[in-house]
């Protein structure tokens, strides 16, 4: 049986362009970056060279980047870092209620350490209103953060207007740029954002690398203690061939970004069309807003999205009820939950997220398996009484 994949949000396959460049860094370009020998200068121009790829992905200098374990390292650096470096007495940030558990357990952490924290609500289209963030800050306000884009709806966040409102409070401005980097044009500059974190098996780079954009002056305090590597925010000895493998991903998205996404928008828009035309008593979560141009998510009435989900599976499609970091969870989506979805409603969504493999008669195979694995469960339920 052929299996497809419509799970990008979680992870993306290695791309062929990247696995040819890590390889070949594996095997030449092994010296530590720190050394002053040819070995170690070798290794310290690659690395550079792909901080430079990264900072044009970025729209940033690359001086600005810091090369990471991963999204949620770079998350953490930039609130725990950024809140723990300020000298107020006190301290409050402003998150969302639909953020990645990245951020908010980071956010949860600071409540320990005796920081206040405020999560504004979004509204039933998975947006969040500037003027909430406005009304949520603080005299001793000194961190907002709120991701680009999220990872369960694809919903884009108004981010340059929120950072405008930060910015005029006194406030560094966060943003979980993870589901945004490689899919849509991301600007730090014209953001007006002070940190952005990026990860880089989002955009078909190996599990394991990400980066954190640090707007020059912004201080923050490091998370691990160490050498001076990354400006003295991430010390330890680089991953060099990770940072040319991440690089390189970087390059291929800045360059095919705009035809990749008018594609992804075309299946996409295929998808939801064929899926709402088939199945009864279905809708798009987030579908009236700005996405990105990727992501579907779709709440089918009746069922509940598990076994949908492992049916979809024996069927050869790989789809999400969610965050894959909350696989297994009994709980419904808190961010479904957020955007005022019922309990019953939230557990009956799933998350289709396209990417370069899909193409448009697997879309069809796609649209074909869900009608039908929906008629078989709705036959099953109880709770579903329309058909």
């Amino acid at each position: 049986m052929q299996s497809h994949y419509f799970d990008h949000n979680a992870t993306t396959p290695v791309s062929l362009e990247v696995r040819e460049a890590m390889a070949e860094a594996l095997s030449n370009v092994w010296g530590n970056a720190s050394s002053v020998h040819r070995f170690g200068q070798a290794a310290r121009q690659r690395l550079e060279a792909s901080r430079r790829q990264l900072a044009a992905l970025l729209s940033c200098q690359p001086k600005e980047v810091v090369f990471t374990s991963g999204g949620t390292e770079a998350d953490n650096l930039a609130v725990l870092g950024a809140v723990r470096a300020s000298r107020r007495e006190r301290r409050h940030v402003v998150t969302t209620t639909i953020e990645h558990p990245a951020v908010l357990n980071a956010c949860s952490q600071l409540e320990r350490e005796g920081v206040e924290v405020t999560c504004v609500e979004v509204d039933g289209g998975c947006r969040v209103d500037p003027d909430s963030v406005r009304r949520a800050l603080r005299p001793h306000t000194v961190l907002v953060s709120v991701m680009h884009a999220n990872n369960e709806t694809g919903v884009v966040q108004p981010v340059g207007e929120i950072a405008r409102i930060a910015r005029e409070a006194g406030a560094l401005m966060h943003c979980d740029g993870v589901q945004a980097a490689g899919k849509l044009a991301v600007d730090v500059e014209a953001l007006g954002v002070d940190l952005y974190s990026i990860s880089g098996h989002k955009f078909y780079a190996p599990k394991g690398l990400g980066a954190l954009f640090v707007r020059q002056g912004t201080k923050i305090e490091p998370l691990f203690h160490g050498g001076h590597h990354e400006r003295d925010y991430r010390p330890g000895t680089e991953n060099v061939p990770g940072a040319i493998a991440l690089g390189r991903a970087a390059q291929w998205a800045a360059e095919n970004l705009a035809s990749e996404a008018a594609r992804l928008v075309e299946l996409r828009d295929q998808l939801e069309r064929g899926l709402l035309a088939r199945i009864p008593d279905a809708g798009v979560n987030g579908g009236g807003a700005a996405r990105t141009p990727n992501t579907a998510n779709l709440w089918f009435d009746g069922i509940d999205s598990e076994p949908l989900l492992i049916g979809l599976d024996l069927r050869g499609f790989a789809v999400s009820s969610g965050a894959a970091c909350s696989s297994g969870a009994t709980e419904p989506s808190h961010v479904l939950t957020a955007m005022g979805l019922s309990k019953e409603r939230a557990k009956s969504s799933l998350r289709f997220s396209l990417g370069r493999s899909n193409t448009s008669s697997q879309v069809e195979e796609l649209i074909e398996a869900v009608g039908q694995a929906v008629a078989h469960l709705r036959r099953l339920s109880p709770a579903y009484a329309h058909a």
